[in-house]
């Protein structure tokens, strides 16, 4: 009969424990969504100067353009993971949270796929047009988790913005300017918020 509540009294001490350790160190990983962001919003800027006839291209391009734009994130993932793990200063809290993005992230690959797979059965945009959207919303659901571990508010501020952008580019989903929306959520929600990360991770040492 004590089982179940020495489970749950131990699961609620290790989140306390974690709450606080979130509340005490540097939070990592502000790097890679600083990455994430310029690479993707510079490829969204190049994808609506296509759609707008800015730059003459076969609509292929498009394919190869975001195609391109992920190999490269990888690398620059693969080169910040390296320099990260040798540091080896991540604690318990920081290595939750970054499981939690590192959810977000296949999350995010996946459903690409999957809204390039249906758009190419179906022959319609549509699975297309909605991925900005879903992908904010998951931004939404990092931002959301780091703020809970963190108790930082402007954290809270960053992921209420991604829910947000998430509806107001639905809104926009037939319109050329999502491109130009989505490259501005992701330096307003991704690069900025990242910057701020790296810097209090540099005053932490």
């Amino acid at each position: 009969m004590n089982d179940p509540i020495d489970t749950l009294q131990a699961d609620i001490g290790f989140l306390k424990a974690l709450a606080l350790e979130g509340r005490a160190a540097p939070w990592r990983g502000g790097s890679i969504l600083v990455a994430a962001g310029t690479i993707f919003a510079a490829a969204s800027v190049l994808d609506w100067a296509i759609q707008t006839g800015h730059i003459t291209a076969s609509p292929w391009t498009l394919a190869f353009l975001w195609g391109g734009a992920t190999v490269v994130f990888l690398v620059a993932l693969r080169i910040i993971r390296r320099r990260a793990a040798k540091s080896d200063s991540a604690n318990p809290a920081n290595r939750a949270v970054g499981l939690a993005w590192m959810g977000v992230g296949w999350t995010i690959f996946t459903l690409a796929a999957s809204a390039y797979l249906a758009a190419w059965r179906s022959q319609s945009p549509l699975p297309l047009l909605l991925l900005p959207s879903v992908v904010m919303a998951l931004y939404g659901l990092g931002w959301t988790v780091v703020a809970a571990a963190s108790r930082e508010r402007w954290i809270w501020l960053a992921a209420a913005g991604a829910y947000a952008a998430a509806i107001v580019m639905a809104a926009f989903c037939t319109s050329p300017a999502l491109a130009l929306l989505y490259a501005g959520a992701l330096v307003l929600l991704a690069v900025v918020p990242g910057l701020a990360l790296m810097r209090q991770a540099a005053k932490a040492g």
